[in-house]
């Protein structure tokens, strides 16, 4: 049978816009290190986000309102959004992607709602062995990794891997001194994009969401990460971790602008300030 998410792909014209976006060249093939080279621009370039849910504003997940947004835009998105568009963006450059749905782990132990997380199984093109791609997981692995049982990698002075759990894969991380820690929970029976929709709406509206209690925005850096949790910036470099606290939304805008290239269109919503 054939996978209902190998097909839809980018026109060419849509795909070198979004490469210039993440500041990469289109691969002369389909290999594995030029896998690598997309994820982790992606992850510099185009932010974790999810402040239209802080403005009222409805997450589409339609490809137009998807270009429009990322590449139109410049600005981020969640996990349907970015791995949702770069799923696009991959099998225009002749990799094979499905979509699949990964249970996010909890505090207590527990795993949410199927499809509360999108990721992407790649393979074709010229890669020996599928791999996990995603890059829309906020502080997640910076480059593809193998779906082999017990594989682990050291990215950015911490342990990174996978390990087959019954009929189901879990992604996972463990920093020095600390045990494994699960983050999701993923099968590679794949799904189309609309699978993900009730989840989608779920994530923008339900109390029970953290989408809907506290902005958020974080991005990859060459030295660690930035990231906006409501009115505290928060900078890591090479592990050193300093936060500030914005005075107020124009603060805000400004932190947006200048560490993320965000900058927020002033259409009205039914949310809060921005």
């Amino acid at each position: 049978m054939t996978s209902p998410t190998t097909t839809d792909a980018l026109t060419t014209t849509e795909a070198t816009a979004y490469l210039r976006r993440i500041g990469a060249a289109a691969p002369e093939s389909p290999t594995l290190a030029a896998l690598a080279s997309l994820h982790r621009a992606h992850l510099l370039a185009v932010p974790f986000e999810s402040l239209d849910i802080s403005l009222g504003r409805p997450i589409r997940l339609d490809r137009a309102s998807l270009l429009a947004k990322v590449v139109g835009a410049r600005r981020g998105g969640y996990c349907y959004e970015l791995n949702g568009l770069f799923a696009l963006l991959l099998r225009s450059l002749g990799y094979a992607v499905d979509l699949v749905s990964a249970r996010v782990a909890t505090a207590d132990g527990g795993l949410t709602d199927e499809f509360d997380h999108l990721a992407l199984v790649v393979s074709g093109g010229r890669l020996e062995e599928p791999v996990l791609a995603d890059v829309g997981f906020g502080e997640g692995f910076v480059e593809p990794l193998p779906l082999r049982n017990g594989f682990e990698r050291r990215e950015r002075g911490h342990l990174v891997g996978l390990v087959r759990r019954d009929d189901t894969w879990v992604s996972r991380e463990r920093h020095d001194g600390e045990d494994w820690r699960d983050c999701f929970v993923f099968s590679t029976v794949p799904h189309p994009l609309t699978d993900f929709a009730a989840r989608n709406e779920w994530q923008q509206t339900s109390p029970d969401s953290h989408f809907t209690r506290s902005r958020l925005a974080s991005v990859l850096t060459p030295t660690g990460r930035v990231t906006l949790s409501g009115d505290r910036l928060i900078t890591t470099t090479q592990g050193r971790r300093e936060e500030t606290a914005l005075a107020d939304e124009d603060a805000v805008r400004a932190a947006l602008a200048d560490r993320f290239g965000i900058v927020l269109d002033q259409r009205t919503s039914a949310g809060p300030p921005l």
